[in-house]
């Protein structure tokens, strides 16, 4: 099958793309087990792309049992170099309204035991997550919000939490003190998993609440949460359309290179077991 070098994580309310022209639906086998469901192959101006829903369709998974691995191992197989990833947010400070759309360039991790590396089991990489944000991509998608009138927020960090429930007041009121700027339950992984793979990475967050904290609103629930991403999904939508047609392969980042020198484990002693398993991953770094 033919590479397909873009792809697109749709999160909580994104379970299709309303512009894409399926061609077919690809189940991928990974070592790490099925992903959340069948990738949705199809073309979006004769680009070709990857769709996949986070929680499966239906919305069927819950952030903790997503299998983040099996997720990113599929469109590394498929071919995909550049992930755009859509998550519904909570807003941690006033500016962030419910509406807006943010793109944050960091990440704070409040999760609990996930499986977030390919590595382990015979061989150990430490990759660099300094700045786990494709600055390339980011670039490109805030560039193609402004080309469709949506002037998206850029920077900022998403503290990750372990869910389902939704924070306490305590919690949300300390992760305003820690000046945390988003909170969600699903991308912290996907970009740490996304650098091992070698791909560039970015989350488009769309605000749908503001969490706990705030006095003049009322706590988050799932009403809400459900009657703001109806109205977001269609900017969503709108920027994800703009992002696919004006992207290239072409940029000067590091993503494309992350795992180079970072392979600590001597080649000699790899499990051969650990090789196959990670060939799509390492194997132009492991060539014997």
């Amino acid at each position: 099958m033919e590479d397909i070098k873009y792809g697109i994580i749709g999160g909580s309310g994104l379970y299709q793309m309303d512009d894409l022209k399926v061609m077919e639906e690809v189940t991928v086998d990974t070592p790490f087990g099925p992903p959340s469901d069948a990738y949705i192959i199809g073309r979006l101006d004769e680009k070709k792309v990857a769709f996949l829903p986070r929680h499966g369709r239906g919305h069927r998974i819950l952030p903790s049992e997503l299998n983040f691995r099996a997720n990113i191992f599929g469109f590394k197989a498929l071919g995909v170099e550049r992930l755009l990833s859509v998550s519904a947010v909570g807003s941690l400070k006033v500016e962030h309204k419910p509406l807006d759309i943010v793109l944050p360039d960091q990440f704070f991790d409040r999760t609990r035991g996930r499986a977030s590396t390919f590595f382990g089991q015979g061989i150990v990489a430490h990759v660099s997550f300094a700045d786990p944000i494709c600055p390339d991509l980011i670039n490109r998608v805030q560039s193609a919000g402004h080309a469709v009138g949506i002037n998206m927020k850029r920077g900022g960090t998403y503290l990750c939490m372990e869910g389902p429930a939704f924070s306490t007041r305590a919690e949300s009121l300390v992760y305003r003190s820690w000046g945390m700027d988003l909170i969600g339950m699903t991308n912290l992984q996907e970009a740490k998993l996304a650098r091992e793979a070698e791909i560039c990475y970015v989350t488009i967050a769309l605000v749908t609440d503001y969490d706990c904290w705030y006095e003049h609103a009322a706590a988050v629930n799932t009403e809400m949460i459900i009657a703001n991403l109806t109205q977001n999904i269609k900017n969503a939508q709108k920027v994800l359309r703009q992002s696919l047609r004006d992207l290239t392969l072409d940029g000067a980042c590091s993503c494309r290179s992350a795992l180079k020198d970072t392979i600590f484990t001597d080649p000699a002693v790899i499990p051969a077991a650990a090789k196959a398993r990670l060939r799509p991953i390492i194997g132009k770094y492991l060539r014997a």
